[in-house]
């Protein structure tokens, strides 16, 4: 059974941080690009950032550049977001995402990232 579960979110200060993590079961871990995605009330999911399946490639959405780090350990099946520089435009629920072709992918059920101004 395919499984992503995020923890770290929670209420942080304007300028704080705060490290997202996400752990991986039920599937070959090392085959998948990783990403997080972010919903803000009555927004669009947006990708904030990618990993590549073996982490030699990152990207990021250009609003999150030079402060969030996206990162992988496929020995331990977990990825993570380090989020420094926080602001309020960051609040939403953060999501990890799996995938490996069209028809494989999965997602996790979301942590709530809160920045208080």
């Amino acid at each position: 059974q395919v499984r992503l579960v995020e923890s770290g979110g929670g209420l942080v200060q304007s300028g704080g941080s705060l490290r997202l993590s996400c752990a991986a079961s039920g599937f070959r871990f090392s085959d998948y690009r990783m990403s997080w995605y972010r919903q803000a009330p009555g927004k669009q999911r947006e990708s904030v950032a990618v990993i590549s399946s073996d982490g030699s490639v990152r990207d990021y959405v250009d609003s999150v550049k030079g402060r969030f780090t996206i990162s992988r350990d496929n020995g331990k099946n977990t990825v993570a977001l380090q989020m420094n520089s926080l602001n309020f435009e960051d609040t939403a629920v953060y999501y990890c995402y799996a995938r490996k072709g069209p028809r494989d992918f999965a997602w996790g059920q979301g942590t709530q990232v809160t920045v208080s101004s």
